[in-house]
C-alpha cells in the first residue's frame, strides 16, 4: 500500500491528462462527444461531493480532479468549435439515462449509493464515447486514457477502507481507461 499523499499524483496525472486532451481538442486532434464529456464532468463532482459527506478522505481528491479535467475538455471543445456535434438517438439516450440516474441519487441523499449511481452513470454516459472511439478510433487520445488508468491504480494503491465509497470510482476509472485503450490500440492497428 502507498502513502496516502500520493492520491495527488493521481489526481495530477488525470489533469495533465485532460490538459493535453483539451490541447488536442483546440488543435483538430481529437474530437471529444458532449455528451459523454459533460457527464464525466458532472458525474465525479457529484461523486466527490458524495465522497466528502461520506468521509472518504483523501482517495476524493483523483474523483475531484476526474471532474475538473473533463469540464475543460468541454470549455475547450466549445471554445475552439471542435467537438462532435451531432447527437444522435443514442448520445441522447445516453445522456438522459445518466441525467435520471444522477438524479436518482439526489433523491436518496445516501453517501454511499450516490457513489456507486454515480460510477452507473459515468459508465452509461462513457457509451457514446467507446462507442465513436470504435469507429473511428482517431478521433481519441490513448495517452489521455493511460494517464488516468495510471492514476486510478495510484489511488486504489493509497486505500486504507475498502468500503465501496472509496473504491469504487477508482476501480470504474480503471476499467474504462483499460477498455478504451484496449479498443483504440486494436482498432488502430485493425484499421491500417
Amino acid at each position: 500500500m502507498l502513502d496516502p499523499n500520493w492520491v495527488f499524483l493521481s489526481a495530477a496525472l488525470g489533469l495533465f491528462g485532460s490538459l493535453r486532451y483539451a490541447a488536442a481538442t483546440v488543435a483538430g486532434r481529437v474530437r471529444p462527444n458532449l455528451v459523454t464529456w459533460s457527464l464525466w464532468a458532472a458525474a465525479p463532482l457529484i461523486a466527490f461531493l458524495a465522497q466528502l459527506d461520506a468521509g472518504v478522505g483523501l482517495p476524493a481528491v483523483p474523483t475531484l480532479s476526474a471532474g475538473l479535467g473533463p469540464l475543460v475538455v468541454v470549455v475547450a471543445s466549445l471554445a475552439a468549435r471542435r467537438h462532435r456535434a451531432s447527437l444522435g438517438p443514442f448520445d441522447l439516450a445516453c445522456g438522459v439515462t445518466a441525467a435520471v440516474a444522477l438524479g436518482v441519487w439526489i433523491g436518496l441523499g445516501q453517501a454511499p449509493a450516490a457513489v456507486i449511481i454515480a460510477v452507473v452513470a459515468d459508465g452509461v454516459a462513457a457509451l457514446p464515447t467507446i462507442v465513436k472511439a470504435w469507429r473511428d478510433p482517431w478521433s481519441e487520445q490513448a495517452t489521455f486514457y493511460a494517464l488516468v488508468g495510471v492514476g486510478a491504480v495510484i489511488t486504489l494503491l493509497t486505500i486504507t477502507s475498502w468500503e465501496p465509497a472509496a473504491w469504487a470510482f477508482a476501480g470504474y476509472i480503471l476499467g474504462l481507461c483499460t477498455l478504451l485503450c484496449a479498443v483504440l490500440v486494436a482498432r488502430r492497428r485493425h484499421l491500417r
